[in-house]
């Protein structure tokens, strides 16, 4: 795992990120989210991603950054995610990330701790993976 969050990291800070997989990608993604920068989020995003969370949809990259990505930065930014399995999948041009997390630490003032379910479809570009679709899902954990 730790040389999975060093290399996601590494691809935050550079805008080539061509040689990464699927999973690279995705920790990528939520390494920029909890490092707060918005723009190497966003750059892992397609442009017309689509995001469900909690009810809702968000339908393109542009709208996501307008609304849930400051909000979701900023909780990345104060909690703790550990990833608890993740499965990863492949056919051709396309991949799925299916991710089993816990979510501990304070959020405005607030415990947290909650399990999640993450399911990411990814699109092979010219320059490397990109999120086309997310599903995220969270409940409370129980003992």
């Amino acid at each position: 795992m730790w040389k999975r969050s060093v290399f996601a990291a590494a691809l935050v800070a550079s805008p080539l990120h061509a040689q990464a997989g699927p999973a690279d990608a995705v920790a990528a993604f939520h390494a920029a989210l909890a490092a707060g920068d918005s723009a190497a989020a966003v750059r892992w995003l397609d442009p017309d991603v689509v995001i469900f969370e909690s009810g809702g949809a968000e339908l393109s990259a542009a709208e996501y950054a307008g609304h849930h990505l400051p909000g979701d930065m900023a909780f990345a930014v104060a909690v703790t995610r550990t990833v608890e399995d993740q499965q990863v999948h492949e056919a051709g041009d396309v991949a799925w990330v299916a991710t089993r997390s816990r979510t501990t630490g304070t959020y405005r003032d607030r415990a947290v701790d909650v399990r999640g379910t993450e399911t990411m479809i990814l699109r092979r570009t010219a320059t490397g993976w990109r999120i086309v679709h997310v599903h995220w899902s969270s409940r409370r954990a129980t003992p």
